[in-house]
């Protein structure tokens, strides 16, 4: 019991110090945000000598034309589209290989998972010579109609992963009081996936919130612009880069995925907990 309680504490002070390594550029940028643009990187002190409330003010109009508040609902109607059809697609695809027998199932399983090692490196101009033939460039449609087609493996391996874990049983009954296959999937599976979806939803939020390669890849006029992009334009500005509207505007950035993924936060480890994933 002696020999219990040091190594407990001390097991926990390394936690602490740990948490605090990681959490300190957040610190950092939180209290940047606060200070004069001569002040934040050449003095050494860590608090600022006094707080400059006006540089999230500044940041929000730093644009000529518009606020950052055109670039936020850019970036949340863009995620919230990501998220409906991830669920959507990633659902539908996995409901037969994870429930129903077809031919050639294990090949295109295979195929499948071979996807899934891919670089996204290697798809980059092909998918950037195809949208740009059909006229998608300098639109949403790249960032968001590949979502409604399952393109992301990852998810929907996750979710035949989840989805093989149900129990037959329920199907089974389904079909005895007369439910099909989409009447078995609408009303016994997906009622019994909400972890799994909940897991995606966050998933594809974040990773698309965060984004920035392919937006500026694809977009070119600053009123279709995102957050990133539109922070991006901080740096680019041949005067003198205002590092405190930068930082300002970046703190309020990281606030959206970061209430995401704490209010839903039970919802996910459940989901990757009970998917196989390990």
């Amino acid at each position: 019991m002696t020999m219990r309680l040091p190594l407990a504490v001390l097991k926990h002070v390394m936690l602490i110090a740990l948490s605090l390594c990681m959490i300190y550029p957040i610190l950092w940028l939180l209290l940047g945000s606060f200070k004069a643009n001569n002040e934040i990187f050449t003095v050494s002190s860590f608090w600022p000598s006094e707080f400059i409330w006006s540089n999230y003010a500044k940041g929000w109009s730093a644009v000529p034309g518009f606020t950052f508040a055109n670039f936020f609902l850019n970036s949340m109607m863009i995620s919230l589209l990501v998220v409906a059809g991830s669920i959507i697609s990633c659902c539908l695809v996995a409901f037969p290989f994870a429930r129903m027998t077809f031919p050639l199932k294990r090949l295109w399983f295979s195929v499948l998972l071979g996807t899934l090692m891919l670089p996204g490196q290697v798809l980059l101009i092909p998918r950037y010579v195809i949208f740009s033939d059909i006229g998608w460039i300098n639109t949403y449609l790249p960032l968001v109609v590949p979502a409604f087609l399952a393109t992301n493996v990852f998810f929907v391996y996750l979710m035949i992963q989840f989805m093989r874990g149900i129990p037959r049983e329920l199907d089974e009954a389904a079909i005895v009081d007369g439910c099909g296959p989409f009447r078995t999937f609408l009303l016994i599976l997906l009622p019994n996936c909400k972890p799994v979806i909940y897991t995606v939803a966050i998933f594809s939020f974040l990773w698309s919130w965060d984004d920035y390669f392919e937006q500026l890849l694809y977009l070119n006029e600053v009123r279709k612009f995102t957050v990133q992009l539109a922070l991006q334009m901080f740096v680019d500005n041949a005067a003198q880069i205002q590092w405190g509207s930068l930082f300002a505007m970046s703190i309020l950035s990281i606030l959206p995925p970061m209430l995401v993924f704490f209010f839903a936060q039970k919802h996910f480890v459940e989901g990757v907990a009970t998917s196989g994933i390990k």
